[in-house]
């Protein structure tokens, strides 16, 4: 009998030292290098708020948080790589808009975003802006829709992909203004933009946060940003309510996912770095200087605000009737 009790309680013991041993691991979060997929290539919007967060969570845990660019199919490819990885909080998913317009988009993906993964916070939100090769168009954005309007067919726009926000924009800008301009579809934003700089391609209806470097430099020209009010990042540029076109409002959002299954302590440390980085001044400026916001929305909240818009881009697309190139 004494021999049974003694093996029980050996059991006992192992089991609470492996309870104690995980949530110690747990805890200790992070305790080496932390990889962010980026499921777009280098250069395009994600980037533009994902490396200066890798370099304040760095400063912050003295932990590496390392960007893996996975471009491709509008950003599901990285996000299907994503939803299978380990969930033990060393892979995060950056996902943005895009990932809520996909379901009504692409019949078959290997991933659901709602299933799938853990919602963790919304990073930044920026309008979206229409930009322009200088060389292509010289004038104000009246003299663009002139232009625009004679010629149907004749101009077109490139966009991060097919089903991506920038791709949603110039549909829901064609219907409202009543022109024909052609979607051009890349691998991602920095692509599309390196060929819009070139004069590839005539236009393109892009997240602030990416385009916005390159109005700076003169490389392109904004004629208009997306909403109600001017971007107090770029005063000078008119916001589409004074231009004629109040319902054309487009928001660009970038969030943060960890897989299902990842620890609920491990979530609560990812959501505390997230607010610490968002307190930092460097990032603030970065913020401000893109034209964007960092949203107080983490966690379940977060999630709540992913269902509304998954529901608000699959009326978007019934009624455009947008379609994979």
């Amino acid at each position: 009998m004494s021999g049974f009790f003694s093996r029980r309680n050996m059991l006992q013991f192992a089991a609470g030292a492996m309870a104690v041993g995980s949530a110690w691991s747990q805890g200790s979060w992070p305790n080496k290098p932390v990889t962010v997929v980026v499921p777009f290539p280098a250069g395009g919007g994600t980037d533009t708020f994902a490396r200066p967060m890798s370099a304040s969570f760095s400063k912050l845990t003295g932990k590496q948080l390392i960007i893996d660019n996975r471009g491709g199919a509008g950003g599901n490819l990285g996000a299907g790589v994503a939803a299978k990885a380990a969930p033990d909080g060393y892979t995060v998913f950056m996902g943005a808009v895009h990932h809520s317009i996909a379901p009504s988009m692409y019949p078959k993906l290997d991933y659901e975003l709602e299933k799938d993964f853990v919602p963790i916070a919304l990073v930044a939100s920026v309008p979206q802006v229409l930009v322009v090769n200088p060389k292509s168009f010289s004038g104000d954005f009246k003299a663009f829709l002139e232009t625009v309007k004679k010629s149907p067919g004749k101009f077109n726009y490139g966009s991060a992909g097919g089903g991506t926000s920038h791709h949603l924009a110039g549909e829901l800008f064609k219907i409202q203004s009543k022109t024909f301009i052609t979607h051009i579809p890349y691998r991602g934003a920095g692509p599309a933009l390196q060929d819009l700089i070139a004069g590839n391609v005539d236009m393109m209806f892009d997240g602030l946060g990416s385009s916005a470097g390159h109005i700076k430099g003169g490389r392109i020209k904004a004629l208009m940003v997306s909403g109600n009010k001017r971007s107090p990042a770029f005063p000078d540029v008119p916001c589409s309510a004074e231009l004629g076109f109040p319902d054309y409002n487009v928001t660009t959002w970038y969030g943060l996912w960890t897989p299902k299954g990842t620890p609920a302590d491990v979530q609560a440390r990812m959501i505390e770095e997230v607010k610490k980085i968002q307190a930092a001044d460097e990032i603030k400026a970065i913020w401000s200087s893109n034209g964007a916001e960092f949203p107080s929305v983490t966690g379940p909240q977060f999630g709540t605000f992913v269902s509304s818009e998954i529901k608000k881009w699959t009326e978007v697309v019934k009624v455009s009737g947008a379609k994979l190139d």
